[in-house]
């Protein structure tokens, strides 16, 4: 469920639980395409049969590919009216406790942890776990920051 605020609420957004995305497969296709884009095709991503046989028994998702899927998970969870633009602004700290075999399903659950007044607007810093369907661990657990200007 999508939280929907105004530009001049965001100061008070600070400790809200923003709840968890939908479910999203992550797909071979997926995972080659950003092979490409990052030239890693290291078999463990790119190679099933290989892969099959290797440590984790399927192929996995790069953790780079994992983490990137925060931004149309974002989406789903927070929606800022009345801001100009928005801007990733970093990560202040990303682990990767899990892999993501081929085929799984995962969502994001987001806590916005501190929201801070930016010269021009702010910035909220928010504590984003990308989890695995059926999972033991989360595949992401990130620390991410995110301003917004009017």
């Amino acid at each position: 469920m999508t939280t929907t605020i105004a530009y001049d609420q965001l100061a008070d957004l600070a400790g809200t639980d923003l709840g968890h995305t939908e479910y999203r497969t992550v797909t071979q296709d997926q995972v080659n395409l950003f092979a490409d884009a990052t030239d890693d095709h290291q078999w463990i991503h790119v190679d099933p049969a290989r892969a099959k046989d290797g440590p984790f028994g399927a192929p996995i998702a790069h953790g780079f590919l994992t983490l990137s899927l925060a931004v149309p998970f974002w989406t789903e969870l927070l929606e800022v009216k009345g801001v100009s633009t928005k801007v990733n602004y970093g990560l202040d700290k990303v682990r990767f406790p899990a892999p993501v075999k081929v085929g799984s399903r995962v969502r994001m659950q987001a806590v916005v942890a501190e929201v801070a007044e930016v010269r021009g607007g702010y910035q909220i810093t928010v504590d984003q776990t990308i989890e695995i369907e059926g999972g033991a661990k989360p595949a992401v657990v990130a620390r991410g920051l995110y301003r917004f200007y009017a």
